[in-house]
């Protein structure tokens, strides 16, 4: 059975994610405030990216996928701007430890300065 993944534009510029077997209808169930409860709130919308699918499970992996993206993300899909997606993928830490290995030394050397590990516990010397 063939599905859509698609993305509406919302009247407060937020996007909503959804998928279905008839496009056609459900952007008018959408348009008429039958939709999600998300758009009904948020009329008129606008459908502004889909994707056609052969299998409905492959549909809603996708849909799944593409509702954990950032707007910034959702955009760069909107746009064709598929070469940014995989950098917009990438957390950013807000602290000082950019990622996961600074995190990690990080607190590896506030344990040896509390005294919790001796130099060679760590380095197996």
């Amino acid at each position: 059975m063939k599905g859509y993944m698609y993305i509406l534009r919302c009247s407060d510029g937020s996007y909503y994610t959804g998928s279905t077997n008839d496009l056609e209808r459900r952007l008018w169930q959408h348009q008429n405030g039958e939709g999600a409860s998300y758009t009904r709130k948020r009329l008129p919308v606008e459908l502004v990216y889909y994707e056609e699918y052969e299998r409905i499970d492959e549909v809603f992996y996708r849909e799944k996928q593409v509702q954990g993206w950032s707007k910034k993300k959702k955009e760069a899909l909107i746009n064709g701007c598929y070469e940014d997606l995989p950098a917009l993928a990438k957390k950013i830490w807000k602290n000082d430890c950019s990622n996961i290995k600074n995190k990690f030394s990080y607190w590896l050397i506030k344990y040896y300065q509390q005294g919790y590990l001796r130099y060679n516990s760590i380095t197996g010397s």
